[in-house]
Order: C-alpha cells, then structure tokens, then sequence
C-alpha cells in the first residue's frame, strides 16, 4: 500500500470545487478513492475574486474527499482556466555549435528557454509552452527529435498566456488551504486527457467544455494540440437569462434549467408548463416550458457560434487542417438536453458527449463518470503521470514509528521488484512530456518562491 502513487487533481471551477484522489489499478486504470464536491464562493469566471471565500469552498472540498478515502491531501495539481487565457502560434530556433552531436533533452531544453522570454504584454505570463512539430536543418515534420543529428533545431509551439496575478491568486488559495501546489495545467488540456482518445487526437478533434462561467475550446490534429481559447460565457449566463426572463429567483432558475431545460424549443409543446411556488404567500407562477427551452436556445447558440468562430480562426476549413472527429461536448453544460444536436446543426460537424469513464475503473460509482467531473478525472491523470505521492492514508499516519518494524519490510518487498516497470514508463516518455514535466517543475519553484517572499 506504501508504494501506490496516489494523485489529487483540485478543479477550482466557477460553480463547483472539485477535489478527487485516485491511483492507477493493476489494469491502468484510474481507481477514485474519494471525491469532495462544494459549492464555489468567490470564483467568477474562472477567475478568484474573493480570496477568503475561494479557501473555504477549497477547504471543504478537501475535508470531504479526505473523510470519504481515509487519505490525507499533501498536494494537489490544480486546473487553471479564465477569461485571462489566450493562445499564440511561435516558431524559434536554435543553431547547435557541433552538428556531429546527436540532438538531446539539453538543446529542447535551451529551445524552450528562448520561448520563455518571448516579450508578453504587461502582466502576462506563459503558463505552457506545448512544441508541435520540429525541423532539423529544414527537414520538416519531425515529431521526435531526440537522437538525430543536426546543427539547426526549429520548432513551431503553441503558447498558453494567462495574468500573472490570477496565477497567483490561485496558487494563494491552494497554499492558504495547506496544501502544496504540485501542477499547473490549462482545464481544457486535463478534461481533453479524460474524454479524448488518441484516435480522435490523430485525425482531428475539437473539445468544447461547457463550464459555469467559461466554455473552454482545445483542437487537436495529429496528435498534437492546435489550438486552445476561453470563451466568457457558461452556464451560469444561461441560467441569469432565465432568472431575468422569467422573473424568478436564481435557485429556482437553475432547477428549471437542470430538470425541464432544452436547447431545441421545437421539442415542446405550447401547452407543457411548470408551476414554481411563489415566494412568501405568493401565488404560485406558470413558466411554459417552450418559452424556458427559446431562452435557453438564445443563448446557447450565442455561445457556440462564438466557440465555432474559435475554429473557424484556427482553420478548419482548409483541407488539410480538417477536424475529421468533429466535437465532443463535456462539462456540466453538455448534459443540456439536445445540445448535441443544436451543436451539430450549427456547425455541420459530428458531435458526441465526452464521458470520462474510458479511464475509470469498472467498478467506480456511476455520477463519477457525468461530463461534469471531467476536468477532476483529467487533473488526477495528470498527477498520476507526475508520478507524485499526493496523499497519505490517516492509518500510516497514526502508526509512524511501527513503519520501520521489519515484518513490514517483508511484506514491501514484491511491491519493490514491480518498480521497473515505472522506470519503463519513464524510458518510454515522450520529447513532450519530458518538456511538461521539467518545465512545471521550474515553473511550480517560482510560484513557491513567489507565495514564500509574499509572506
């Protein structure tokens, strides 16, 4: 039990917190201990404005999800998202002193070094700088140059921006609420990692996350990521167009939406109504259900076109930047009735809902595998693969000092001989993954040294 890697992913949302714990089972799939859920205070749009409020709504989360798996929470990978987040294409190179050398992790490393100190605009800061494809002295369309020879090293990257402060502010809540910042990692690229497979990623894919207060948008083609924007609207703006249109309390609004809502109008008949109780002695108030699902309709195609204006920027068009899997819908906006077919009507693509169940284990409770939980199943997963130690159970913690008894030696030894098998996994890594890891390690010391000096 010593040995388990056990990860935790913090989705710090604009309507929920979602804290999750997991490991890997012997079959590689992801095996949820424990899962804490609360309400979000003091997040707007995926951005915190209320400090104090964000570490209480974190705390809780926590709490829970240690009092369901019987592990305490160390550190967390948290998923970061916003209308702060832009994208930019950037090409760069380098020119080797001995060509005679085979290309190594070193001269990525200086690759990526030189992106880092691109000039942002004021109060900007790369959050990740993802290479797409390389080019040795002009030979193009290199995925893995890691052992070639060349005295010319070019890549194309992807570069994620955000606002400094936001990044900050966020990694103030998680060192508020005691905990340690393991990661960082863009929503949109964890929830692509829960319900994206790698068969989409190859020929073409737009994943669409429906959130409270954003919708996130990533493009992948080839396998590798495209394209990545934040759109500001969310289900909590349809839910005010409904409290607004229908003059009822935003509680109430959101039962409406979650339980009659639809994004097709034509699915209801005129005589289907709802009856909401008044407030206070108040007569009751009728809502007909076509008129909710017009509202909805409204702004929901509002909020797609501006997301498929998103791929029609990255290109879609062109022949051969054809997304060939089309879109696939997660979050808790893509539970929306007919939301998948409003989607395929106004973009012409193929749309399925992305569920995070093809990484969970078999036996894993069924609300864990809604769209919903998503963006927290991909952050655990991105844990995992940081290989951290992210959680401890309360019983080790009870019992230290019998730790070191030697009948409990005995029984880690098989546990030890299975270790290869991860030193296989990290053989195997990719030029990629290798720049994610050594990057978020470097970038994770400068939030700590910035949140230290800040005390």
């Amino acid at each position: 039990m010593n040995k388990d890697n056990i990860a935790v992913g913090l989705d710090i949302g604009t309507t929920k917190i979602v804290a999750m714990i997991g490991k890997k089972n012997e079959y590689g799939k992801l095996e949820i201990l424990g899962v804490g859920k609360s309400k979000s205070l003091g997040v707007h749009r995926g951005v915190v404005n209320n400090i104090t409020q964000t570490i209480q709504s974190i705390q809780q989360a926590v709490i829970e999800a240690e009092n369901n798996s019987g592990y305490k929470i160390n550190d967390v990978v948290v998923g970061i998202a916003g209308q702060h987040i832009r994208s930019i294409q950037h090409s760069d190179y380098i020119s080797r002193p001995n060509a005679e050398e085979v290309i190594g992790d070193a001269d990525i490393d200086t690759l990526i070094g030189q992106v880092h100190k691109l000039a942002m605009l004021p109060g900007e800061e790369i959050i990740h700088v993802l290479p797409q494809e390389f080019k040795i002295d002009g030979q193009a369309e290199i995925k893995e140059p890691i052992g070639m020879y060349g005295g010319r090293l070019e890549s194309s990257f992807h570069v994620v921006v955000g606002q400094a402060a936001s990044i900050r502010n966020l990694g103030r809540c998680v060192k508020s609420a005691e905990l340690e910042l393991s990661g960082l990692t863009l929503e949109p690229l964890a929830s692509a990692d829960a319900v994206l497979s790698q068969e989409e990623k190859e020929a073409g894919v737009a994943l669409i996350d429906i959130g409270g207060g954003t919708t996130d948008l990533a493009i992948f083609k080839d396998g590798i990521i495209r394209h990545t924007a934040v759109v500001p609207f969310g289900g909590n703006v349809i839910t005010e167009d409904i409290k607004e249109g229908c003059s009822i309390i935003e509680k109430q609004a959101e039962l409406l939406k979650t339980r009659f809502g639809s994004a097709w109008p034509g699915e209801n008949k005129d005589n289907e109504i709802v009856s909401i109780p008044g407030l206070r002695g108040r007569e009751p108030k009728e809502i007909s259900l076509k008129n909710l699902s017009k509202i909805i309709h409204a702004r929901v195609v509002e909020i797609i076109e501006q997301v498929y204006a998103e791929i029609k920027l990255y290109g879609h068009e062109d022949p051969k930047k054809k997304l060939i899997a089309g879109i696939v819908l997660t979050g808790g906006g893509a539970q929306l009735q007919h939301i998948k077919q409003l989607v395929e009507y106004i973009t012409g693509m193929d749309t399925r809902i992305g569920y995070p169940n093809e990484h969970l284990a078999g036996d894993s409770n069924e609300e864990l595998s809604s769209p919903l939980y998503a963006t927290a199943v991909g952050l655990v997963m991105n844990s995992i693969r940081n290989n951290t130690k992210s959680a401890t159970p309360f019983v080790e913690i009870k019992k230290e000092e019998p730790i070191a008894v030697k009948p409990k030696v005995v029984v880690e030894e098989p546990i030890v001989q299975e270790e290869p098998k991860a030193v296989e996994s990290i053989k195997t890594e990719t030029t990629d993954d290798k720049i994610k890891r050594s990057f978020f390690d470097k970038y994770i010391d400068k939030i700590k040294e910035f949140l230290d000096n800040a005390e």
